[in-house]
């Protein structure tokens, strides 16, 4: 009987918590995963859920299972596996039928299937899923980039599995094609920068301060109750306070620096460079993961240069306190740019990217989501904003915490303490602050070598300076 609501291919981490989470809201669910045997195997798994599970063997057995017009969510690597999906799904599946990625695909992907499906009569969803392998099976944010018929077929399940802020869901449709999936890809460079000031000021801590794991867990802890609540530091008090069970030293400390990434945080960066947009903070939180994979080097480089830290000046219960205020203000910084990057990218391909509804689908669910989110919303809510540094409320923010950033970068810089993420958010909010700023230096230059031409204080038009037979 094709009695299942939806369908889904891939039973990975992500594909077999989702499908769960599917079920679990009282969906029947189709699924596939290439290797026959883990199909049986998930099933087998699913407990008292397993009558609203259909094991499939087949494309085609899966495709007769679902009732039309048929979703099928593809949860596989991103890339040329789900090139590879799609093209054995439109073999099966019908006008109106509905494919639809939900991995952390690239979003100029997505609007190629897109046109490559045109005219088939099929129909496809870019859905971007955050929150790991808990939300996934618990209730995920969810970012949908489609037709909006295509949505509204899948609305009632995406919804139910989503999860809930104050009983609304955090799950939305945002515009068309590849919208979904670039309001995640930003998501996750946001992500990339909130972790990395998160560890530079872990590394203050450690480094400038002296204090021990379980030591800087609490502190975290302790911020989690105020300005800093969120996710990421609700989990880093967690992850600092665990100990390693094989040899009972801190966990974190038996950890390897140097971090991995998938790619999205690095389109993140590509795709604000190509919009003109800055995400400085973004952009060295990317860089800082790159410099951590050359382990060999940095060991090397100290050996040549010393990697001593002097101590970070201050009374502890002062650098605590601006401390917290730093790594406020560059949050705000960091989000700031996320959403001018989607707020040029919404001009760009006619997305009409609702950012509201973005900022307010962030609340629960997914990684970054955060205490000032709400009010993140309601400074979108107002019109067209030209940046979130410009509303009223994070104004207010900013002129309360800048000034610690300010000091611990400073402080920092002294100690010899690396802040690259940090320094940059307080780089951009220095820039963007000042009425005048050195461009027309550069402009200048730029006409004696090239001849580029500049535009005056007090006409308009095109100029050329008096370089004279000194320009080349």
């Amino acid at each position: 009987m094709a009695d299942a609501e939806i369908g889904l291919i891939g039973l990975g981490v992500m594909g077999s918590n989702l499908a769960l989470n599917i079920a679990e809201k009282g969906n029947r669910i189709a699924v596939f995963n290439r290797t026959a045997s883990k199909t049986h195997e998930f099933h087998q798994d699913a407990g008292p859920l397993r009558d609203r599970i259909v094991p499939c063997d087949t494309i085609e057995a899966l495709a007769a299972a679902i009732r039309p017009p048929r979703p099928v969510i593809i949860m596989v690597q991103a890339g040329a596996a789900v090139d590879e999906q799609i093209a054995h799904l439109r073999g099966v599946l019908s006008a109106n039928d509905i494919m639809i990625d939900a991995g952390n695909a690239n979003f100029r992907d997505t609007m190629r299937r897109f046109g490559e499906l045109e005219g088939s009569g099929l129909t496809f969803i870019g859905m971007g899923v955050s929150g790991g392998e808990e939300g996934a099976r618990h209730g995920p944010s969810i970012m949908v980039g489609g037709a909006e018929a295509s949505w509204k077929r899948v609305e009632k399940v995406l919804t139910a599995i989503a999860a809930k802020y104050e009983g609304e869901p955090c799950a939305a449709w945002l515009g068309p094609d590849g919208a979904g999936h670039f309001v995640k890809t930003i998501h996750n460079g946001i992500e990339y920068a909130d972790m990395q000031m998160i560890a530079e000021i872990y590394g203050i801590l450690r480094d400038g301060l002296g204090m021990a794991p379980k030591e800087i867990g609490q502190v975290f802890a302790r911020w989690n109750e105020g300005r800093l609540d969120s996710y990421l530091i609700e989990i880093t008090a967690r992850v600092l306070e665990a100990d390693d069970p094989e040899t009972g030293k801190p966990m974190v400390d038996m950890i390897l620096d140097r971090a991995g990434q998938k790619g999205t945080g690095k389109w993140s960066v590509i795709e604000a460079q190509q919009l003109g947009v800055p995400a400085t903070t973004i952009e060295a939180a990317v860089a800082a993961r790159v410099l951590s994979s050359l382990k060999d080097e940095r060991v090397a480089a100290q050996a040549v240069y010393g990697g001593g830290v002097a101590p970070f000046p201050g009374g502890r219960d002062e650098v605590l306190a601006d401390l917290e205020l730093a790594l406020f203000a560059g949050k705000v910084a960091a989000y700031a740019q996320g959403f001018a990057v989607m707020a040029e990218a919404s001009r760009a391909f006619g997305w009409n990217l609702p950012l509201p509804t973005i900022a307010k689908i962030w609340r629960a669910g997914c990684i970054i989501r955060s205490q000032f989110l709400g009010t993140l919303a309601k400074a979108f809510s107002g019109g067209p904003v030209a940046n979130l540094l410009m509303t009223p409320a994070f104004v207010q923010m900013m002129q309360e915490a800048n000034p610690a950033l300010r000091r611990i970068v400073a402080r920092s810089a002294e100690a010899g303490l690396p802040v690259p993420a940090l320094s940059s958010a307080l780089g951009y909010f220095d820039s963007y602050r000042l009425g005048r700023g050195t461009s027309n230096l550069i402009q200048a230059q730029r006409d004696f070598f090239g001849a580029h031409g500049f535009e005056r204080i007090d006409s308009s038009g095109a100029h050329h300076g008096p370089w004279g037979s000194g320009a080349a």
